[in-house]
Order: structure tokens, then C-alpha cells, then sequence
């Protein structure tokens, strides 16, 4: 018994129990820990671009909101740059390609699928980065279990070469593949907290693009009424 304690590890923390773990155990340990480090990388890249995203549309919205007129929005130095000015750019496009039909309707049904093309568009690129969260939150329990598995198995294996079945002397072995699934739960669980906050976050922007669509129709549509308003003119919606 003695014998039996005096050959066990001096020291069993997290880095010596990797350090003497199988090459396949340490492997597997590499990886979730790269899963979490990406984990939390994305997330501060994510929140620093989302913080930028939000406050330009929140400009975007306060510039076209004041606007009287699609023009007026145009020149306006908040709106020049982003996703409000693709919107803006694509509600003159239509214009410029409705010019001289009378279907106000039509235009309008136009106008609303060009820019939910956009919104979409936009929303994909927002995306980016958050599947991976989803794919380490859903595949990193499993990775670390399999590296337990593994662990835990060679431990076995080594049980029966030794012909002992001493508690003290396969511990170690049994820990340092139950470390694996521990640093499996570490890189899941946040991954998953992490993407469901991008989740709400992705759904607040995309109503906030939605409020920035609709005010932007409604400044095409105040144009397409001037335009057979005998007072207004033309001009108010002629092609720039």
C-alpha cells in the first residue's frame, strides 16, 4: 500500500493532470480550450460591433425621422455611410426605374421587396460568428466526454496491467479524463449563454432595421404624392 501511494503524482492540478494525460486526452483538452478562447473572442468583437451598429441606426432612424423629404435624408452626413445609406440608395434606385409609371402601389411593392432584400442581407452579415457559438455550445459536451471515455479506458487498461484494483493508483488516470469533460462543460456553456445573448441582441437590430425601412418608405411614399400634387412638382422626386 505504502508503495502504491509513494508512486502517485506529487502534484494533481489541472496542468500536471494534462501534462500526464494520453496524447488523444491532451488533444481533445487543446481543442476545447481554443473552443473557449474563440468562444470569447467572438463575443468581445461581436459586442464592440453591435454597440457601433446600434448607435448608427439609432442616428440613421432620429435623421430620417425629421426628413421631409427621401432628398433631405440623402444629403444628411448620418445617413451617407451603413445600411442606411444602402436603403436610401436602393429606394432611389426604384425611383429612378419607376420614372414616368403612374402605379404608386407598384412602386411601393417594389420599394418594400428591394429593401427587405437588404434587411436580410444585412442580417445574414450580422450573423456571422454566432454559428460557431452554436456549433462549439452543441459539440463541445461530446468532444469532452469523448476525451473522458478515452481516459478512462486506458485507465482500465492500465488496471489490468498492473493487476491492482487500488483506489489510489488508477485516481489519477480516472481525473485526468474527467478533466476532459470538465473543460468540455467550460467551453459549452458559456458558448451557449454567449449565443442566445446574440440572439435577442440580432433580434433588437433587425426590428430596429425594420423601423429604419418603413421610414424610409414613408418618405417615398410623401414624394410619390407631391409628384401629382399640382403644387409640388416634379422635381421634388427627380432623378440626382
Amino acid at each position: 500500500m505504502q508503495s502504491a501511494i509513494v508512486n502517485l503524482p506529487s502534484d494533481l492540478s489541472a496542468w500536471q493532470m494534462f501534462l500526464h494525460a494520453d496524447w488523444v486526452v491532451q488533444a481533445v483538452m487543446v481543442g476545447l480550450a481554443l473552443a473557449s478562447a474563440a468562444t470569447w473572442t467572438v463575443l468581445v468583437a461581436k459586442t464592440w460591433e453591435l454597440r457601433g451598429i446600434v448607435r448608427a441606426l439609432h442616428a440613421a432612424r432620429a435623421v430620417l425621422a425629421q426628413s421631409t423629404r427621401l432628398s433631405e435624408a440623402e444629403a444628411n452626413p448620418h445617413s451617407t455611410e451603413g445600411i442606411a445609406r444602402d436603403l436610401i440608395d436602393e429606394a432611389r434606385t426604384e425611383l429612378q426605374q419607376s420614372a414616368g409609371l403612374s402605379d404608386k402601389a407598384g412602386i411601393k411593392e417594389r420599394l418594400a421587396s428591394r429593401l427587405e432584400c437588404i434587411e436580410l442581407a444585412y442580417t445574414r452579415h450580422l450573423r456571422k460568428g454566432t454559428g460557431l457559438l452554436a456549433t462549439i455550445g452543441a459539440t463541445a459536451p461530446f468532444v469532452g466526454l469523448f476525451g473522458t471515455v478515452w481516459g478512462i479506458m486506458n485507465s482500465f487498461i492500465g488496471i489490468a496491467r498492473s493487476n491492482t484494483t487500488n483506489l489510489a493508483v488508477v485516481a489519477p488516470g480516472i481525473a485526468e479524463a474527467l478533466l476532459a469533460t470538465a473543460l468540455g462543460l467550460v467551453a459549452a456553456i458559456p458558448a451557449v449563454v454567449i449565443y442566445n445573448h446574440f440572439t435577442r441582441s440580432l433580434g433588437g437590430i433587425r426590428g430596429r432595421l425594420g423601423d429604419l425601412s418603413a421610414a424610409v418608405q414613408q418618405l417615398v411614399s410623401r414624394d410619390l404624392d407631391r409628384r401629382e400634387s399640382p403644387k409640388a412638382g416634379i422635381a421634388v422626386v427627380g432623378t440626382h
